[in-house]
């Protein structure tokens, strides 16, 4: 185990980038993937069409490929970003739409007779959705969420392929020293299962204490 007591450092480092990349990601992630979902069922076709069409892309497209692409296609833009900002951004718009259908899944327990109520009661459309039908949907997605943000902490691995010294990419050059693949990829992916516990029980605690009483 000397092999990591050498390289605490640069391991530690590592990891917290990867764990910054993962929390600033998944709250651009969470604001964004709420947005795209009142979007989605507003009443005005434009905006229903706009998320719906975002939601495809992203689910449908692999996260690699647009990694890549924004290395080299952002630059052409002239949009001159450091590579963690970069990845940031594109874990953001990627778990963003997974957040959204999330959500989505969350609105469907909003009973009907609640958003009837609430235009009786002379309550805009944003009013409705930020006041009546967001809160409800967010509290009874917090799972769903969680496993987002789990699957999103894992995504951050896939940054090491476009440049970005993170826990995994650390690994790797370790490995390519030590010549320990095993030992070393193995620890490695204790450390992401225990990134995933912690955030899979801190989801499942925030959604006891946030549980709709039916």
């Amino acid at each position: 185990m000397n092999i990591f007591a050498d390289s605490a450092g640069p391991l530690l480092s590592a990891l917290g980038t990867t764990i910054m990349m993962a929390v600033i990601a998944g709250v651009a992630a969470i604001v964004l993937g709420t947005i795209v979902t009142a979007a989605r069922i507003s009443p005005i076709p434009v905006l229903r069409g706009i998320a719906f069409v975002y939601v495809q892309f992203f689910v449908n497209v692999p996260l690699l490929v647009l990694l890549i692409l924004a290395v080299f296609a952002l630059p052409d833009a002239g949009l001159l970003l450091p590579l963690t900002p970069t990845a940031i951004i594109v874990l953001a718009l990627y778990e963003a739409a997974y957040v959204a259908e999330a959500i989505r899944s969350g609105v469907n327990t909003v009973g009907t007779g609640q958003i009837e109520a609430s235009r009786a009661l002379g309550f805009t459309l944003v009013q409705t959705l930020r006041l009546v039908v967001v809160p409800q949907a967010l509290r009874a997605a917090v799972q769903p969420i969680g496993n987002v943000m789990i699957a999103l902490t894992m995504n951050t691995a896939l940054a090491a392929a476009i440049g970005v010294v993170e826990l995994t990419s650390e690994a790797n050059k370790l490995n390519l020293v030590q010549a320990q693949p095993i030992l070393i990829f193995s620890v490695a992916g204790l450390v992401y299962m225990a990134l995933a516990l912690i955030i899979g029980l801190s989801a499942g605690r925030i959604e006891k204490r946030v549980a709709i009483k039916r």
